[in-house]
């Protein structure tokens, strides 16, 4: 059913005789190909429900009217879930500085991105990074990464124990105005457009979650990579330079990054529990550990000193198991 709905939009945009390679997707249900014809080439993303493109659509045009490189969108039938966009072509970030071009310059440039979004008004359509969204996502540690990792599932107290810890922690986050916050912002899904120049050569892809929410989310995003190592000195670097660039308050600056890198270690632990447990996706297993160093090195900020003892005793309850 679903390869007879994209046959026909292929057809109603006079593209059904193209050549289609697929592409690696990412954690959703999306998939995309590679269409090409000729001199022509464009990218297919098929969106089955419950996935949506229409936030795509709209954070793309958001984007693209500051001057952003998202990808243009062709054509769309927002109803069946199938875009057809531009092509940006295969220089990720990622593989990039696999093949020896410069890592710091790359990253400078992403974070010149970031920087740039603290001066452009939050969008008011979109959604916010609110506290009731934080703690709904937190969930998703207790309730795939502890059963599965620690072998039993937590109490109802325990959870409301881990909600009371966390609402203190959100009043702290917030460190300058609230931006656009992409959040699946790192270097596989950041691409270097050699042909473009300033920000414009810095192509955006995945953003389809964005949300209003605080600045540092997107910067702990890039350093606090589950893909791949981004060394201390680097990580290091780019934070002093936003922090020289936005002359925000350090001390408020490093509580944000390390209140939402441990979120984030979190639910992506969840996360990526449920892709191999109940998807059959074991690839993301591997990427755990790293993921685990983030949530470790995080815990150790003063501020989460409550968090760190509660998940220190979950630990300890496993082991006495």
């Amino acid at each position: 059913m679903r390869d007879t709905l994209l046959e026909q939009f292929l057809q109603n945009n006079n593209i059904s005789h193209f050549q289609r390679v697929k592409l690696a997707g990412d954690a959703s249900s999306r998939r995309y190909e590679r269409l090409t014809d000729r001199s022509k080439t464009f990218i297919l993303m098929d969106a089955p429900p419950p996935e949506t493109v229409t936030k795509f659509v709209e954070i793309a045009k958001i984007l693209k009217t500051h001057g952003f490189s998202a990808p243009e969108v062709f054509a769309s039938d927002s109803e069946k879930g199938f875009l057809l966009l531009e092509d940006l072509g295969d220089d990720l970030i990622a593989r990039l500085i696999e093949k020896g071009e410069d890592e710091e310059g790359l990253y400078k440039l992403a974070v010149d991105f970031l920087l740039a979004l603290t001066r452009m008004p939050s969008p008011a359509e979109l959604p916010k990074f609110s506290d009731d969204y934080v703690l709904e996502q937190n969930q998703m540690f207790l309730d795939w990464y502890v059963p599965n990792n620690f072998g039993y599932a937590i109490t109802e107290s325990g959870r409301t124990e881990y909600r009371e810890i966390w609402l203190p922690l959100l009043k702290t986050i917030q460190t300058g105005s609230e931006v656009v916050i992409l959040r699946d912002f790192h270097a596989e899904n950041l691409l270097l457009l050699k042909e473009r120049t300033g920000l414009e050569a810095l192509g955006l892809l995945d953003f389809q979650d964005a949300l209003v929410g605080p600045a540092t989310y997107d910067l702990v995003s890039l350093l606090q990579d589950a893909r791949r190592e981004v060394t201390p000195a680097l990580a290091s670097k780019m934070i002093t330079y936003y922090l020289d660039e936005t002359g925000v308050d350090e001390p408020s600056f490093r509580a944000s990054f390390a209140i939402l890198g441990a979120h984030r270690a979190l639910r992506i632990l969840g996360i990526f529990t449920r892709l191999a447990k109940k998807d059959g996706k074991q690839s993301y297993l591997k990427l755990m550990p790293r993921m685990v160093l983030h949530l470790q090195t995080n815990l150790e900020h003063p501020e989460l000193h409550d968090l760190k003892l509660f998940l220190d005793q979950l630990n300890r309850k496993n082991k006495d198991a």
